[in-house]
């Protein structure tokens, strides 16, 4: 009844596969030396058979080492494979892999359901939940920490995806949870209307980008759960619900930013605002001339965002505004051309290759094509795999991309959904924390000194940080499980990310990458997120593998949201938990009494 999601099965997956799959049982250990020697001295024949089973026990175990290791399922470029005995198992026929944007974490399952409409997903959900089999909801797969991934059994709302009703009068849309942002905005600009904000991307299905808490940039502007005002939920154990202020509002705050544990987010109704013409202008500045003016560039831009350089003083900073109605758009001509914006960074490339290839560190390419025709971002990205863990040449490339956006200085004109994205790069790493920043009217001050502690500590730590250290606002959520979540009208919000790319698809290049990335994001854990009352984002927190981390983790979620009452909301509309999944499981531990 359902269509079943086929994905392309390359020779890497099919490794990953065989790293899952479960272990034969272990063989019988073999007696001490001390017995072997004990068995030798006896004239008895049968002393000697056990003698010669013992011995092949042993050789049979260090045989079955020695395949292991050499059989170990990485890629067949990685450096440190010394040999390949054996063929990897492929994959069942009926098994999918499914993975995150960033690669960073991947599943193999056979059940990946994509209802076509509402009837088929109810029945779909009151099946497995009759049946107790796992149906973790899963949108576009984004979210760098893979939280929507479940081994046991997926649904994903691709195939609903339809626009269903627009309130033009009310600037109010009703959808589909599967379409995806861009494919939203495209079909409702033609009645004048559009989002209140975006994330950095388009790609987010309207269920998934509303269920992790995830935000755009303005200090006026709430989190995107902030702008639904009703939506139709289909829960395992109380069938298809529908939510809003007026019908059942505690239940809808604490599901709008549900992190799909509630229920399959099936229909939302979102709160839009007119479709205008943006002026995005781009200057760079440093940390002392910003806590000048910080204050007023909250208050006097829709959006606004910081972009930090680690290793030097350089702010870019980007904000977006209406087209005035009685100026019209600024009348401005670039100081420098898009090639003399990309001349640094071109130059530091031709070096870098030359001297890295000397070194026999990176071979030639015959097939690479012309520097010139590559973005900035894949310059970047090439740049940093070529080193990306020697922190003096991060600092090099950090240097070039400090240049790059001074010569980058100006204007842009176009609609809100076309100016607001942002070219994030490659596959990466990221870590994302929100924390209150003071009011509208009164910031605190506090993101700024955060930026200040954080950069002293990357350069201590001589940490090969790239850039940027990306710095958003926003107005506070009536969410109770968002990370801004607040009770005053007038909180704010600052949201910063760290990231480390993933430039490269050699294995052990990227595990020293993850290790170093984990290290850098400890250091942040550590020394800043209690002091600043930080939380990080639904779709990049990682859960630990440590009893003990985990614990913390699990008191901190506790002391700042309402886990008690998420937890008896998940008891009663999904008591076999088939909607939950490891991550879920670990950071809401259910406590007895629930």
């Amino acid at each position: 009844m359902f269509r079943s999601f086929s994905l392309k099965r390359s020779l890497q997956t099919h490794i990953k596969t065989l790293a899952h799959c479960p272990q034969r049982p272990p063989l019988p250990f073999p007696l001490p030396f001390s017995s072997i020697r004990t068995l030798s001295t006896s004239p008895s024949s049968s002393s000697e058979s056990e003698l010669r089973k013992y011995l092949g026990y042993t050789a049979l175990l260090v045989f079955c080492g020695a395949a292991t290791y050499y059989s170990f399922p990485f890629p067949e470029n990685a450096k440190h494979k010394k040999a390949q005995l054996f063929r990897y198992a492929p994959l069942p026929e009926d098994l999918h892999t499914v993975s995150n944007w960033s690669g960073t974490h991947e599943v193999q399952t056979r059940h990946f359901h994509q209802p076509e409409n509402l009837k088929q997903l109810e029945e779909l959900v009151k099946e497995s939940n009759e049946k107790r089999a796992k149906l973790r909801p899963v949108g576009s797969g984004l979210s760098p920490n893979g939280i929507g991934l479940a081994r046991g059994g997926m649904v994903n709302l691709a195939l609903m995806d339809k626009v269903l009703e627009v309130d033009k009068d009310n600037k109010r849309v009703r959808v589909q949870a599967g379409i995806r942002v861009q494919q939203l905005v495209d079909e409702i600009k033609d009645y004048g209307l559009t989002l209140q904000n975006f994330a950095s991307i388009r790609e987010q299905q309207i269920g998934g980008i509303l269920q992790v808490g995830a935000h755009g940039t303005g200090a006026k502007l709430p989190p995107i759960d902030e702008q639904i005002v009703s939506m139709k939920l289909v829960t395992p154990a109380k069938g298809t619900i529908e939510l809003s202020k007026e019908k059942d509002p505690v239940l809808f705050y604490l599901a709008r930013c549900g992190l799909g544990g509630l229920g399959v987010v099936a229909e939302v109704t979102i709160q839009c605002v007119e479709r205008q013409e943006l002026v995005e202008h781009t200057t760079v500045s440093n940390l002392k001339d910003l806590k000048k003016n910080h204050k007023k560039m909250l208050s006097q831009n829709k959006h606004i965002k910081y972009l930090y350089i680690p290793y030097t003083d350089t702010v870019v900073v980007v904000t977006c505004n209406p087209v005035s109605r009685l100026r019209g758009p600024p009348k401005f001509k670039p100081k420098y051309s898009k090639d003399e914006a990309m001349q640094d960074i071109r130059e530091l490339y031709k070096e870098s290759i030359k001297k890295y290839r000397a070194r026999e560190i990176t071979p030639p390419d015959s097939n690479e094509p012309d520097i010139n025709e590559f973005s900035f971002t894949e310059l970047r990205d090439k740049l940093l795999s070529l080193d990306p863990l020697n922190k003096d040449h991060v600092v090099k490339v950090n240097h070039a991309e400090a240049e790059f956006w001074r010569k980058s200085e100006g204007y842009r004109v176009g609609w809100s959904d076309e100016i607001l994205g942002f070219d994030c790069g490659g596959q990466q790493w990221v870590s994302e924390t929100c924390f209150p920043a003071g009011t509208l009217s009164k910031p605190s001050m506090k993101d700024l000194e955060y930026i200040e502690e954080l950069k002293k500590l990357i350069e201590t730590n001589e940490i090969p940080a790239p850039a940027p250290i990306e710095q958003r606002w926003t107005a506070r959520s009536q969410s109770p499980m968002s990370p801004a979540s607040s009770s005053a009208e007038d909180d704010i919000f600052s949201w910063v990310g760290i990231i480390m790319y993933l430039p490269t698809m050699d294995a052990r290049q990227r595990k020293d990458i993850t290790e170093e990335f984990f290290h850098y994001r400890h250091l942040t854990q550590s020394q800043l997120w209690d002091k600043y009352s930080a939380y990080e984002h639904w779709a990049k927190i990682e859960v630990p593998k440590d009893k003990e981390e985990l614990e913390v983790l699990q008191a901190r979620l506790k002391s700042c949201f309402p886990v008690d009452a998420y937890n008896k909301a998940r008891k009663e509309l999904d008591p076999n938990r088939i909607l939950s999944n490891n991550v879920l499981e670990k950071m809401f531990l259910l406590s007895e009494s629930i």
